[in-house]
């Protein structure tokens, strides 16, 4: 938004330079990002009278003038312009000057054989209109040939652009900012004009106002006003458009403005006879404010066709689109040149509504940015009686009729506790002329009375008050904690003390990200990269959806990390890269019984040649990954941190193929997944032929690693006695897992066994049907003395009698 310093002075008495106001304003949160010295632009720019205009002798389209701006010789200057008349006083840009918005020098120039010593200025040329094709012609009879036109043009002027932060809709206003002026500085407000309610002429009878949702649209104004007289608006109206960047249309038109500038409260004015158009009863109009069918088109006031769809919300006369609802009106109802009598709207949109109208048209406005903002309900009839009254001033409108429908929820504005206590136990000391102190509870009400809040005693108790704050902060201001924040804001950050606690205590992680940090470390050292994802996804398959999200394909929250990950190994091969080895830690977001809640998860994608070597020991070829290699890779990390991980078979993921996944399990708690992308999924994303994906519960890992044991790293002495190796072959059913047979044959061989290795799976000719050969090593050390053949041999046999005993294996050696 735009504030003019000039236009706020007329609000607000405060006595520092627009410099000083700019680092106060953005002190107290409303943050100045641009401060624009418009005198700048007059620089070099003074009143010219034409004395003289003649055709250019070797051209049509261009004139000689001999203009007089006070200096002993009249300039001789070239203009194109179709408005240039002789006796007319126009801005005259000297030679020398320089038009920072044209970026351009004034120098003397030759046109077709005639020199050239100025510029007669348009508004555009000086920077006050977006386009012109005339040059400005100046109607005061008390200016002087030769002045300055800083004054004349409004430029004497300099322009703060500002954003507040959403929670402060009430800034989105010239009224709004001088109210926060006045808060700094204790200045009383000084509104635009005095206003009374109006007496309308005629009953509302012949005006019927239509409303679908209340929600959408919890009140409407509509009055009508007749007699009016559409010509331009007076330059002091003008001057105050442009400076906040908007250019003047016509005096109805810009009056609406205006009070949106002002007040922060939109408003739109339609041709009533042109609103009556489509009604058969010319004496009847029925305004409706609906959402539309998908058919509908309406052709907005910026000339384009918009095709309405059901996310926008319109204003109808007698059924028939004639305006986006807090965004623009229509086209056919435009106040014109023409226009004797108008219908005035003056209404209360819903936030939520309007953003997604405006975002499904993408078309954002001055008015809809505020509404999105939330406008000040409690001083729409404030707004709509400026208006009115100043359409009768400067249009010389009559009153007639007004309708209202008002389905306003009754909003009470609380009395907030607040307790001086309170206040110095969370912000702390001052400094007072170097010394440290409190702020007073005199400090206290001189502060939130300048804010506009009333303040009483609680129960007679000392320091404790009850504040009723003002109409326009009912949006932001609901807690104790609220009005703190504003008196510090206020009172100026800066004047507290900025010291650390008494007691301070080294800075520690907790042991979760302290976890975490760990497996990151050790993922990345196995060879993955790290990936971060959004949280939200497509609403396809999530079980959360966003109530109010800003784009379609980013409205749900994710409730698992595999598929961005199998989504991400996608699109980064499409892009011819290699393949993404990566892995991901993040929370996931389901539903459970009707309540949400959310989970730390950690899952990974691997694939493809995970070789660091040259190609050239593969003789140029890519060699996929395999599974035990994806596996190896898991099996590494989870050695890593010294725990245990049991394998068992899965087949109820369908984006992993059956035969090729496993469910993970850890101290008999499910841990997660793992296993290779399913073949048909691979063939609809068109991926390698192995990809690999695994994704593990956070909090399981949690509970498991969260002992300083597993953490902490430990030596363990190498042994120096020789090891003996065995080898041990047998047939066993298919349906039992290596994992199951290692497992048993760590328990029998004790202390002794070191280390089993597989070596041999083979299933094919002389092999039993059914069955499958494995074939072990076996590895035996002691760390105390040499091994005889009968130590491993006792254990050895009893690892031998225990398989078969218990799964029925077939020795083989």
């Amino acid at each position: 938004m735009k504030i003019s310093v000039k236009w706020l002075r007329e609000l607000i008495n405060f006595n520092f330079s627009h410099e000083e106001l700019a680092d106060i304003l953005t002190v107290v949160g409303l943050e100045v990002d641009e401060c624009e010295d418009r005198q700048e632009w007059a620089n070099g720019i003074v009143v010219g009278l034409i004395k003289d205009c003649q055709p250019h002798p070797n051209t049509q389209k261009l004139n000689i003038c001999k203009v007089d701006i006070g200096t002993e010789s009249l300039l001789n200057i070239i203009c194109g312009a179709p408005n240039v008349e002789i006796g007319k006083y126009v801005p005259v840009a000297t030679l020398g000057t320089y038009l920072p918005k044209m970026d351009l020098k004034i120098q003397p120039i030759e046109l077709q054989g005639i020199k050239s010593e100025g510029m007669i200025c348009s508004l555009s040329e000086i920077g006050l209109s977006k386009e012109s094709s005339e040059i400005h012609i100046f109607e005061e009879d008390t200016i002087k040939i030769g002045q300055n036109v800083s004054s004349l043009l409004g430029l004497d002027d300099t322009i703060l652009s500002i954003m507040p932060t959403a929670n402060r809709p009430d800034a989105m206003s010239m009224v709004g900012i001088a109210r926060e002026v006045a808060s700094l500085t204790g200045n009383i407000v000084t509104f635009p004009r005095t206003v009374k309610n109006f007496i309308f002429e005629h009953n509302n009878d012949s005006l019927k106002i239509e409303i679908e949702d209340t929600k959408a649209c919890p009140i409407y104004i509509g009055t009508i006003i007749e007699n009016v007289t559409v010509t331009s608006s007076p330059q002091w109206l003008q001057q105050k458009l442009r400076a906040s960047g908007i250019d003047p249309i016509n005096n109805i038109v810009d009056i609406t403005n205006l009070i949106l500038l002002e007040w922060g409260q939109p408003m739109h004015a339609f041709d009533l006879k042109k609103l009556k158009k489509n009604a058969e009863d010319k004496t009847q109009l029925t305004i409706g404010v609906r959402s539309p069918n998908n058919k509908e088109i309406l052709e907005t006031l910026d000339g384009s066709n918009k095709k309405l769809n059901r996310n926008n919300l319109i204003i109808t006369s007698n059924n028939i689109p004639v305006a986006l609802a807090g965004i623009m009106g229509g086209k056919e109802t435009e106040i014109d040149k023409q226009t004797k009598d108008i219908f005035l709207e003056t209404a209360l949109f819903d936030q939520v509504t309007i953003r997604h109208s405006s975002k499904s048209q993408n078309l954002r406005t001055e008015a809809s940015i505020r509404y999105e903002r939330g406008v000040n309900q409690f001083e729409l009839e404030v707004a709509c009686q400026n208006a009115i009254k100043l359409i009768q001033e400067l249009a010389g409108g009559v009153p007639i009729s007004q309708n209202i429908v008002d389905n306003r929820s009754q909003i009470n504005i609380p009395q907030i506790t607040l307790r001086l206590e309170r206040i110095h136990k969370l912000l702390g000391p001052v400094w007072k002329n170097d010394l440290k102190s409190f702020i007073t509870s005199e400090e206290v009400h001189d502060i939130l009375t300048n804010l506009g809040c009333n303040l009483s005693l609680a129960n007679n108790i000392p320091n404790i008050w009850l504040v009723t704050i003002p109409s326009y902060r009912y949006r932001d201001l609901h807690r104790e904690i609220d009005l703190i924040e504003e008196i510090a804001r206020i009172y100026g950050y800066g004047n507290f003390c900025d010291e650390l606690p008494y007691k301070t205590e080294p800075g520690k992680l907790s042991q979760e990200y302290y976890i975490q940090r760990k497996l990151r470390e050790a993922f990345r050292s196995a060879g993955l990269h790290e990936l971060v994802q959004y949280s939200l996804v497509k609403p396809e398959k999530a079980d959360i959806v966003l109530a109010n999200p800003l784009l379609t394909e980013y409205s749900a929250l994710r409730n698992n990390l595999l598929d961005g990950l199998i989504s991400t190994f996608a699109y980064n091969q499409s892009q011819g890269n290699k393949s993404l080895n990566g892995f991901e830690i993040g929370k996931i977001f389901y539903n459970i019984e009707g309540q949400n809640k959310e989970l730390e998860s950690l899952a990974g994608i691997m694939g493809g040649n995970f070789l660091t070597a040259g190609r050239w020991i593969t003789s140029g070829k890519l060699v996929p990954m395999t599974w035990y290699e994806a596996k190896g890779i898991l099996d590494s990390i989870f050695k890593k941190f010294k725990i245990v991980v049991e394998y068992k078979a899965y087949e109820q993921d369908k984006r992993l193929h059956p035969g090729r996944t496993a469910s993970l399990w850890l101290n008999n708690q499910f841990l997660g997944i793992f296993g290779q992308l399913h073949p048909q999924l691979c063939q609809e994303l068109d991926l390698i032929n192995t990809v690999y994906g695994f994704e593990l519960n956070f909090e399981v890992l949690l509970q498991t690693l969260n002992k300083e044991i597993l953490l902490t790293p430990t030596f363990n002495s190498y042994s120096s006695y020789p090891p003996i190796e065995l080898d041990l072959a047998f047939f066993v059913s298919l349906g039992i897992s290596v994992a199951e047979l290692i497992k048993e044959m760590k328990q029998v061989g004790g202390g002794l066994l070191k280390g089993i290795e597989l070596f041999d799976d083979y299933r094919g000719e002389s092999v039993p049907k059914g069955q499958r050969n494995l074939a072990f090593s076996l590895l035996y050390r002691s760390d105390e003395r040499t091994l005889t053949d009968k130590d491993v041999k006792a254990t050895h046999d009893r690892i031998r009698i225990i398989l078969v005993e218990k799964f029925n294996v077939t020795l083989r050696s």
